[in-house]
């Protein structure tokens, strides 16, 4: 085909709507465990999820609590892909690859913040919280309902495969995924760029500016562990015990199973067998949605 203005437009045209079109359309799963935050900064700043007691009877003046706005930071990242096609392959009209390649690469932008919530779940082991704790530890720090310091643990122990258990109804969730700026693609396909003048190639680029953090700890229990029913029962049990700041139930509903293909069958077993394995009434059964997720690798 002629390398005109009017022919580039069109494919122009053609692989932005492959890419947007893939981009809203990819199912993703980052939403279990995830809340989204649209931020408007470099670095978002949250308070800490963790001080706030509950509800008290109001006696004389109120009791305020102050949210420390310096709680933790989340800096966005900047991620990008781009492809480059030759000016010749267009010329010859070999394009016809394009714009799947457009699409698959609206599918990677879309999954990003599956891989990077995922990722930022397995970090909780061997990573830090703004209470100075791994996020899974056995000594999270919180003041009873006399204000003395406790310990909270959200961490079964264990070196094996894991696997999490999250109380995934509330608004709140254990991942914080920051939303920066969308997923968009940008051509460079003037015949003036320089691209074009050295190299005789046309260049399409995806950018997305986001990141992933911890958000409450208290929302999530991980454990590598072997998962056995006796251990998914201690983990639902220490869930559901769980209190927060000042002596506050929290009320968590462990609903969601999360495992790796490692626990998989394990996984279903416990939840989905009507019988254990000694042949009586299987207890666990039903008691949580299982999700394999196939990014985790610990």
């Amino acid at each position: 085909m002629d390398v005109t203005k009017a022919a580039l437009a069109a494919l122009n045209t053609g692989i932005t709507t492959a890419f947007n079109a893939r981009l809203t359309g990819v199912e993703t799963t980052y939403g279990r465990i995830a809340m989204t935050v649209n931020s408007t900064t470099r670095d978002q700043v949250y308070p800490k999820l963790s001080e706030l007691g509950p509800m008290r009877e109001w006696v004389g003046e109120r009791f305020i609590e102050r949210l420390e706005t310096d709680g933790f930071v989340i800096r966005n990242r900047k991620f990008e892909k781009t492809i480059a096609v030759g000016v010749d392959d267009i010329s010859d009209d070999q394009v016809g690859i394009y714009t799947p390649i457009a699409s698959d690469m609206g599918q990677t932008a879309a999954e990003l913040p599956d891989e990077l919530c995922w990722e930022q779940l397995e970090k909780g082991f061997d990573t830090k919280h703004y209470d100075g704790q791994f996020f899974f530890d056995t000594d999270h720090p919180v003041l009873d309902k006399d204000g003395n310091e406790i310990s909270v643990s959200n961490f079964g122990g264990g070196t094996g495969a894991a696997w999490y258990l999250i109380d995934d109804t509330r608004v709140i969730r254990p991942v914080i995924f920051q939303d920066r700026e969308a997923a968009k693609i940008t051509p460079k396909t003037s015949l003036t760029d320089d691209n074009v003048f050295h190299r005789d190639e046309f260049l399409w680029g995806a950018k997305r500016r986001c990141a992933a953090g911890f958000g409450a700890w208290q929302l999530a229990y991980g454990s590598r562990q072997p998962l056995t029913p006796e251990n998914y029962g201690l983990a639902r049990q220490a869930m559901i015990a769980m209190t927060g700041h000042r002596g506050r139930k929290l009320n968590l509903k462990p609903k969601l199973l999360v495992v790796s293909a490692a626990n998989e069958g394990a996984a279903r077993e416990i939840l989905t067998a009507e019988r254990n394995a000694a042949g009586a009434t299987n207890i666990w059964r039903n008691t949580a949605d299982l999700m394999v997720e196939g990014r985790l690798t610990l």
